[in-house]
């Protein structure tokens, strides 16, 4: 049975109707209309859902919307903004640096796995801004691409990860 829930989302909050174990993904796609996370398996393995949740990746499409309640979810859509507030940035800028970089290397093919490795690679640097490649590969263990695009998606995070620490990339 639907329920009003309030959830915040991109730093807004939302109330929506929906059953508590509605995966949160349908809440984002159907009731908020957000085109970063996306549908790929269905069963948590692939990525493409992929969402931050008080920082931390969650795959949205077996999270119940309930389960984040008095959380902050983070789309691909919120990033930029998430990315300026933890560096304290006057202006948020139009893309997240991670976003900038697989513009820049040319990582992202088919649309599929982007979101997944763009809020994957967004954490990762959230967490350790100057990561070897071998943790880049271990960070992004899950995220599957069916356009094979790996080596540029690691040139990518490299890369943001140059230019987040102030080089150039």
């Amino acid at each position: 049975m639907a329920a009003e829930i309030t959830i915040k989302v991109n730093e807004r909050s939302w109330k929506v109707a929906a059953s508590a174990d509605t995966p949160l993904l349908y809440v984002l796609a159907n009731e908020l209309h957000l085109q970063g996370p996306r549908f790929g398996c269905g069963l948590a393995q692939c990525g493409s859902c992929s969402v931050l949740v008080n920082g931390v990746e969650t795959r949205s499409c077996v999270t119940p919307v309930a389960a984040v309640r008095g959380k902050s979810v983070t789309t691909l859509e919120g990033l930029p903004a998430w990315y300026a507030a933890r560096q304290k940035l006057s202006v948020t800028p139009a893309l997240h640096p991670v976003q900038q970089a697989m513009i820049d290397e040319q990582a992202v093919q088919c649309g599929y796995c982007y979101n997944g490795m763009i809020v994957k690679a967004s954490e990762l640097l959230a967490k350790n801004p100057r990561p070897t490649d071998a943790e880049i590969r271990t960070a992004m263990k899950g995220h599957l691409c069916r356009c094979g695009t790996y080596p540029r998606v690691i040139k990518a995070i490299r890369r943001a990860s140059k230019a987040m620490s102030g080089g150039a990339a």
